[in-house]
């Protein structure tokens, strides 16, 4: 792969991360962060110039909508789950019971 082919793919891919994890939903976030991981995995080793340039179209449109989308759930985003909480919450060492 070429200089600016592989330029242009990293930027893609960093502008993707960084809009899939601006989600506020956690399973988007997840979804879509891992998702990112692995379709750039795969295009990494491409060789095929043409392969390659379409691989970027596509994933330019598929950008533009993941920038949308991250905006509407930003807009009507829940409680977080208490996956995300898990860490703000104490947790007791050691629990006590009444009869002991």
């Amino acid at each position: 792969m070429s200089g600016p082919a592989r330029e242009a793919l990293q930027q893609l891919y960093q502008s993707t991360l960084r809009t899939s994890q601006s989600f506020a939903s956690y399973n988007f976030r997840s979804y879509f962060v891992q998702r990112t991981n692995d379709a750039f995995r795969a295009a990494n080793n491409e060789q095929d110039p043409a392969k390659l340039n379409e691989f970027i179209e596509d994933k330019k449109k598929e950008l533009e909508v993941l920038k949308r989308s991250a905006i509407t759930n930003q807009m009507f985003g829940g409680r977080k789950l208490i996956v995300e909480t898990a860490d703000e919450t104490p947790r007791p060492e050691k629990l006590e019971r009444g009869d002991t």
